[in-house]
């Protein structure tokens, strides 16, 4: 390093050491400061969702899968919070569909098609690109953690299971 970048590398430590958030109060609200639109939230239950289908879909998934041991109960947990966070998902796109449809600025008028909703934020934002994008990794991770628990209880059993396999796949011409 040269001798600069130590300089600013030893104020930022005690600059670090002065800056944060010192009640608990301001960390209850800080911990949202970076949510846009909670579908990568850390929480699981944001404000004015409804704690009672996230606690009924907790019990039926724990019903239906089992979970024997603490390692089974996280997967449980972690697929509970990706099917809630699924469930998320499709609310926004309704809404944002709904909204699409009712507000047509550009086309003047008051109500629009779905596919003109759909090619204006195609060629402009590609907002649902990415929420499908979102959907597709909230996706992921359920079956990630289902086919890891199902690995976990068949290995309980007794059964003979083999061990993961990761495939990686090159579709370049080189």
């Amino acid at each position: 390093m040269t001798e600069l970048s130590q300089k600013q590398l030893e104020a930022n430590r005690e600059n670090a050491k002065l800056g944060g958030v010192k009640t608990e109060e301001g960390k209850a609200v800080s911990k949202y400061n970076a949510m846009k639109h909670g579908i990568l939230s850390k929480e699981v239950l944001l404000e004015g969702e409804d704690e009672k289908t996230l606690i009924e879909i907790g019990h039926k998934l724990r019903t239906e899968l089992e979970p024997n041991s603490e390692l089974e109960l996280v997967l449980v947990d972690r697929i509970t919070a990706n099917v809630w966070r699924l469930r998320r998902v499709m609310q926004i796109e309704r809404e944002m569909m709904t909204d699409d449809m009712d507000t047509d600025i550009s086309f003047g008028s008051s109500n629009k098609t779905l596919g003109r909703a759909l090619s204006q934020d195609f060629s402009n934002y590609d907002t649902y690109g990415k929420l499908i994008r979102y959907e597709t990794s909230i996706e992921r991770g359920i079956y990630k953690a289902l086919h890891e628990l199902q690995r976990i209880q068949s290995v309980r059993l007794g059964e003979k299971v083999p061990a993961p396999i990761a495939i990686d796949v090159d579709i370049s011409k080189e």
